[in-house]
């Protein structure tokens, strides 16, 4: 594998080339007996001069192969919500809040903006991954110890306040989103306003 390497570098491949034209001038007659280290010199020189091998930068995955796996998280959420018991406030707050994330991750002018903004694919790959899942799994597992030591506060009210800020963020997630579309709708008026401005009328 190594030897692969070598032969397919740039130091290999210019150190051939220029060893190739050592051989020119043997078969010419100008490196006269001393042919060998004529071409062993040429080959090192070009060895040399190549430029020096620079590693394949790491393939990530782009933002719109990660929109389609944070959609497939998201339906496995779904899945995992719908076998958990909540109070009717709690699922009230929770069907808000996963209404949101699902016009938030449908397919179209949202997603287009989530593309291009890493912090609010973040934000929502974050609730998605991880708040949403650890909040509903903290209560379940909550309740099941306040059932053993009744008396203390009440696990549901937690988890709602818990909604209720994940739905706060994903209000401002869909608010950034939607005020850049807003600013892209301006900044075209503007160009098209200042082009027609600029132009002149040819009769």
């Amino acid at each position: 594998m190594a030897i692969s390497r070598f032969l397919e570098s740039r130091k290999n491949i210019a150190g051939s080339v220029c060893g190739l034209a050592g051989l020119g001038l043997t078969f010419t007659g100008v490196a006269g007996p001393y042919w060998p280290v004529v071409v062993a010199g040429l080959y090192g020189a070009g060895a040399l001069i190549a430029p020096p091998e620079r590693p394949a930068p790491p393939d990530f995955p782009d933002p719109t192969a990660q929109l389609d796996e944070l959609r497939a998280d998201f339906e496995k959420l779904g899945a995992y919500l719908a076998e958990v018991e909540l109070s009717p406030a709690a699922a009230g707050r929770l069907t808000e809040l996963t209404d949101l994330l699902t016009a938030l991750l449908a397919p179209g002018w949202a997603t287009r903006l989530l593309a291009q903004d890493a912090e609010g694919l973040h934000t929502l790959s974050r609730a998605v991954r991880q708040d949403l899942p650890e909040a509903v799994d903290s209560y379940l597992r909550a309740r099941w110890w306040t059932r053993l030591a009744p008396g203390q506060e009440p696990p549901e009210r937690h988890l709602e306040r818990q909604l209720g800020v994940l739905r706060q963020e994903a209000e401002s997630l869909a608010a950034a989103l939607r005020d850049a579309e807003a600013r892209r709708q301006e900044t075209h008026t503007r160009y098209l306003e200042d082009r027609g401005g600029g132009e002149g009328i040819s009769v």
